[in-house]
C-alpha cells in the first residue's frame, strides 16, 4: 500500500514544477504598452507633417525663375503657411477633444493633399498664397506640435519629456527623408512633381491614421502609461471647441509666464523655420553652392536634430527646464552669428561644424517649452501649448517675408542672420525670468 501511494503521487510531484513556468513564459511574450504604438503612429504622421513643410524652401528659385515674382512675394505665401501653422494649432488642439484625434488628423492630411495638388495648376500669385499658404498651413497646422502634446498628455503619465523630445524629433526624421529627395526632384524635374509627391504622401498615410490611431487609452481598456489604478472613463466630448480654445487663450494671457513663453517661441521659430529652413538653401545658393548640396546640409541638420531633441526630453526630465531654455537660445544665437562668414561655394569643416552644432540645438527649445505649460497651465496645457506655438510660427512667418524682402533690396542675407543672433539672446534673458509656479518641484528635485 505504501509503495502504491508512493507511486501514486509521483507524478504529482514531477508536475508540480512545471506550473510556475506558465506565467513566465506569459511574461516574455507580454506585448508593450499600447502607448508606444500610439506614439509610435503620430511619429510616423508628424514625419510627413515635416516633409510637406520642407518644400517651401525649395520653391523660392524655381518660382522665381519661372513665373518672374519676387521672392518678398514668394517669401510672403510661406509666411502665410507658417503663421497659420501656428494659429490653428490650439483650435485643433480643441477639435481633437471634441472629436477625436484620428478625424482630425485624417482631414487635416487630405486638405494638405488638395493643397498641395492644386499648386501645379496655378498661374498667379495669389493662387500660390491660396494653396500652399492657407491649406496646407491649415492642414499641416492640425498636426503641429500640439497634435503631439495632445497624444503625450493623454497616453502618458510617465516618461513625458522623452516622448515629447521623441516626437519633436520626428520634425527632423521628415526633414531628413524627404529634403534630399525633393530637392533631387525639383532639380532634376521641376517643381510640379515635387508638389505631386508632398500630395500622395499625405494620402497615403490617412489609412494608417484611421486604422491604427486611438484617442484614448480607455478606448482600449488601459490606463495610461505610468499611471496608478484602473483605467481612467473616456471623458466626455468637449462642445465649443474654438471658445475653449479662445478661453484658455484669455486665461493663460493674464499670465507673465505666457507671455515669456510665447515671446521666446516667437524667437524660436524666427530663427529655425522662417529664416533657416526658409532661406538657407537660396542664401548658400547665393554664394555658388548646388541646390542639392545646400539641401543635403539641412537634412544634415535634421539628422542632429533628432540626437538634439531627443536628448532636450531626457533633460527636461532632469533639469530646470528655464535654464535649459535659455542655455538652448543663447548658443543658438551664437552660432548664427558666425553663419555668414561660413556660406561658400563648397562644403568645408568649419560649415559643417556649424551644421552639427545648429543641428542639435534647432528644436532642443520643445521639450522644455512643453513642460513648462504643463507646469503653468495644467489640464488646458496643449491648447495653450498651441497659442505658444502660434507664436512660433507668426514669428517665423514675419521673418520667412522679411529675410525675402531684405534680399531683394540689399542683395544678401547677412543682416538678417545677425539679427536672429540678437533676438536669440533676448529669448535666453525671457526663459530665465519665468517665474515657478508655488508648489511644483524642478526636474531635478523631483528625480
Amino acid at each position: 500500500m505504501t509503495q502504491t501511494t508512493e507511486l501514486s503521487e509521483a507524478p504529482e510531484q514531477d508536475e508540480q514544477p512545471e506550473q510556475p513556468a506558465r506565467p513566465a513564459r506569459r511574461a516574455l511574450l507580454r506585448l508593450p504598452h499600447r502607448a508606444w504604438a500610439v506614439a509610435a503612429i503620430t511619429f510616423v504622421t508628424i514625419i510627413g507633417a515635416a516633409g510637406f513643410a520642407s518644400l517651401p524652401g525649395l520653391l523660392i528659385d524655381p518660382l522665381h525663375e519661372e513665373f518672374g515674382w519676387s521672392r518678398g512675394t514668394i517669401g510672403f505665401a510661406v509666411s502665410v503657411n507658417l503663421a497659420l501653422y501656428g494659429l490653428t494649432a490650439p483650435f485643433a488642439a480643441a477639435l481633437m477633444d471634441r472629436f477625436g484625434i484620428r478625424k482630425v488628423v485624417a482631414a487635416a492630411l487630405v486638405v494638405i493633399a488638395a493643397g498641395g495638388g492644386l499648386t501645379v495648376f496655378m498661374s498667379e500669385p495669389w493662387q500660390l498664397i491660396l494653396c500652399w499658404g492657407v491649406l496646407v498651413g491649415l492642414g499641416s497646422g492640425s498636426m503641429a506640435l500640439a497634435f503631439a502634446a495632445t497624444v503625450t498628455n493623454r497616453w502618458f503619465v510617465a516618461r513625458r519629456g522623452l516622448v515629447t523630445g521623441i516626437l519633436t524629433a520626428g520634425g527632423a526624421s521628415g526633414q531628413l527623408i524627404f529634403l534630399p529627395l525633393l530637392s533631387w526632384i525639383v532639380e532634376g524635374h521641376q517643381w510640379r512633381p515635387a508638389a505631386i509627391t508632398v500630395s500622395v504622401a499625405a494620402l497615403a498615410i490617412v489609412p494608417l491614421v484611421w486604422l491604427l490611431l486611438r484617442d484614448h487609452p480607455s478606448d482600449v481598456g488601459l490606463a495610461a502609461y505610468g499611471a496608478d489604478g484602473p483605467p481612467a472613463p473616456r471623458p466626455a466630448p468637449r462642445r465649443g471647441a474654438a471658445r475653449r480654445a479662445v478661453k484658455a487663450l484669455v486665461s493663460a494671457s493674464r499670465t507673465g509666464s505666457f507671455w515669456l513663453l510665447a515671446g521666446a517661441f516667437a524667437i524660436c521659430g524666427a530663427s529655425t523655420n522662417g529664416l533657416v529652413k526658409t532661406h538657407f538653401v537660396p542664401a548658400a545658393h547665393d554664394h555658388g553652392m548646388p541646390v542639392t548640396a545646400a539641401a543635403s546640409l539641412l537634412a544634415v541638420i535634421g539628422v542632429f536634430d533628432i540626437v538634439g531633441t531627443v536628448a532636450s526630453g531626457w533633460f527636461t526630465d532632469r533639469f530646470d527646464a528655464r535654464r535649459l531654455l535659455a542655455v538652448y537660445y543663447a548658443l543658438r544665437g551664437l552660432s548664427l552669428m558666425f553663419l555668414p562668414i561660413l556660406l561658400d561655394d563648397a562644403v568645408h569643416p568649419p560649415m559643417l561644424f556649424f551644421i552639427v552644432f545648429y543641428g542639435l540645438d534647432w528644436v532642443a527649445t520643445v521639450p522644455p517649452t512643453m513642460a513648462l505649460c504643463r507646469e503653468q497651465y495644467g489640464e488646458d496645457s496643449a491648447i495653450v501649448f498651441g497659442w505658444v506655438l502660434a507664436s512660433h510660427q507668426v514669428g517665423a512667418g514675419v521673418v520667412a517675408f522679411v529675410g525675402g524682402a531684405a534680399r531683394d533690396a540689399f542683395g544678401s542675407y547677412d543682416l538678417v542672420w545677425y539679427g536672429a543672433g540678437a533676438l536669440c539672446a533676448i529669448a535666453a534673458l525671457m526663459s530665465l525670468v519665468i517665474q515657478r509656479v508655488p508648489g511644483t518641484k524642478t526636474a531635478a528635485a523631483s528625480a
